[in-house]
């Protein structure tokens, strides 16, 4: 099984996104193999650096609305095929602050994964990534929770 780890800069202050994300960490919990990782924000320079390291070694994916949106199913297959390949054990999730990723940090990824074409505040973001992980491991576990 991938694990897969979110990172993201800065932790979220809208206590909405922040109530949300908890939630949907508390569940993943449960199924494991999911982590939260909050570096220290900054200028883009600096946030992509620290994104970086914290994400040596593993396969990543930021979040920029220039990538590709794919639907719920199709990022489960994405998932799996990763984990059918054996070559990655984990997988993570890039999200930048309010200025956004640098290219340097775009061209070091693996993958760009749009979320919405609107521009979203980066703790939305993470709100809606972290239910559609929930969503992909409900569809692996075969539970209710997702229904086509």
């Amino acid at each position: 099984m991938v694990n897969v780890r979110v990172i993201i800069a800065g932790k979220p202050a809208l206590a909405h996104a922040r109530v949300g994300a908890e939630e949907y960490l508390k569940r993943l919990e449960r199924i494991g193999g999911h982590e939260l990782v909050v570096v220290k924000a900054g200028d883009p320079e600096e946030v992509s650096r620290r994104l970086l390291e914290r994400s040596q070694g593993c396969h990543r994916i930021a979040l920029d609305e220039r990538g590709e949106l794919p639907t719920t199913r199709e990022l489960y297959r994405r998932i799996e095929s990763l984990e059918a390949r054996g070559e990655v054990k984990t997988l993570a999730f890039l999200i930048g602050a309010a200025d956004g990723h640098t290219q340097a940090l775009r061209d070091a990824c693996d993958g760009l994964l749009a979320v919405s074409r609107m521009t979203l505040q980066h703790e939305l973001a993470l709100l809606v990534l972290l239910e559609q992980l929930y969503r992909v491991a409900s569809i692996k576990t075969k539970s209710p929770y997702h229904r086509d």
